[in-house]
Parts: C-alpha cells; sequence; structure tokens
C-alpha cells in the first residue's frame, strides 16, 4: 500500500465505543440535532426528556422532528425538517428512529456533515454506521447521549 492510499480498516477508529472515546465527543460537541425528537405534549418519552436534559447542560439543540408538521418550535428553539436545511455547523446528530427507520436519513445526515452521528439506546443500525464512518463521521450507536451527559 502506497502513502496515498488510504487503509480500507481506517473508516472503523470513527466507530466510537469506549468511555474515553465518548467522552472526548462530548468535549468537542456544542450543536446538537435531534432527529426524530418529540414535542411538549410528549415529554415523558426519552426522544423529549433527553435532549431537553442536554439543553440544559449547555448544549445547542437543534430540533428535526420526524411528524409534527404544524410545530415551529420545540424546547424554544426553531424546528427544521431536515438535518441538511439547519443553518450553520452541526457537531452532533442524535438520532431518535428505530434501527430499521434509520438509512432513509443517511443521505440527508451526509449531506450536512456533521462531526458525529449518535443514535440512543436500542439504536444500531451497522450498515448505517459504515456509510457515516467512511464519510468521516463519528458514531456512537445504542447509548443514551443523556446517560454519557451526566457522567461528564
Amino acid at each position: 500500500m502506497t502513502s496515498t492510499q488510504a487503509d480500507p480498516t481506517d473508516w472503523r477508529r470513527h466507530l466510537l465505543e469506549s468511555g474515553d472515546q465518548i467522552r472526548d465527543l462530548l468535549y468537542r460537541v456544542k450543536r446538537v440535532a435531534v432527529l426524530g425528537i418529540k414535542t411538549e405534549a410528549q415529554s415523558f418519552q426519552p426522544a423529549y426528556y433527553v435532549p431537553e436534559y442536554v439543553q440544559s447542560a449547555g448544549y445547542e439543540i437543534v430540533p428535526v422532528p420526524v411528524y409534527y408538521p404544524d410545530v415551529i418550535t420545540i424546547l424554544g428553539e426553531p424546528v427544521y425538517r431536515r438535518v441538511a436545511d439547519i443553518p450553520g455547523d452541526v457537531d452532533l446528530v442524535n438520532v431518535f428512529r428505530r434501527s430499521q427507520d434509520v438509512p432513509p436519513h443517511v443521505d440527508d445526515i451526509l449531506a450536512k456533515k456533521p462531526k458525529a452521528v449518535w443514535m440512543q439506546s436500542g439504536i444500531r443500525n451497522e450498515e448505517a454506521a459504515e456509510r457515516f464512518a467512511r464519510a468521516g463521521i463519528d458514531v456512537v450507536q445504542d447509548r443514551c447521549l443523556m446517560v454519557e451527559v451526566r457522567r461528564l
């Protein structure tokens, strides 16, 4: 392999699993787009109270609900319908979609080029994770962002 060829396994370094890797990621994150966020009316669901907690911990939340077409703000922030439509940089996309519902969002997320994608507890999609990692995007799967932020 020449120095101009990339190591084909190099993308795997973007799959974050250790506590140290996750902590380091969260120290670099300021702005979090939440794909699949729920509204205040569903405040008892993780897709609302997790981003609410993360916001209270000092992170900027950008709501990207999948449903609720009439909602224009969540957590006091303007709603966007696609991740790619968010103005400015996004450090992290926090995904609240069932594992099998992640693939239709991959191209939208890739278009935004966030630093990282975080799939919440119970959410794991290896094909999507590999596509993100191959694009140089860090990936966390099947972990709760609220739990990890609390550990900081």
